[in-house]
């Protein structure tokens, strides 16, 4: 049986202090993971237009193993440190599986 992509959709909430300096993380976390991840097919960093404070974070991984893989590359650390250092607030994680017919 092939592994079930998951998809990780992470939301944050910055300030006017600290969101230019959380999206230069969000963009090197994004890039690093892509390029250096062979099981990240995925990662787009998503303004909402009415949600001025509001980033999100749309992940897609081959599977949970690649997943947990991300949660211990170098690149992930930083911006791991960036959120707690820069005090943005994790509003929601969601894991969601793929669902296949």
């Amino acid at each position: 049986m092939d592994a079930t992509p998951l998809t990780v959709i992470a939301e944050f909430t910055t300030t006017d202090e600290n969101r230019t300096k959380f999206l230069e993380f969000c963009a090197y976390d994004a890039e690093r993971s892509v390029t250096d991840e062979a099981g990240c097919h995925a990662f787009d960093v998503l303004l909402p237009d009415d949600e001025p404070h509001t980033v999100i974070l749309h992940e897609v991984y081959a599977d949970r193993a690649a997943f947990d893989t991300h949660l211990t590359s170098p690149h992930y650390g930083v911006f791991e440190s960036a959120v707690r250092d820069l005090g943005i607030q994790t509003v929601t994680v969601r894991f969601l599986a793929m669902h296949r017919a």
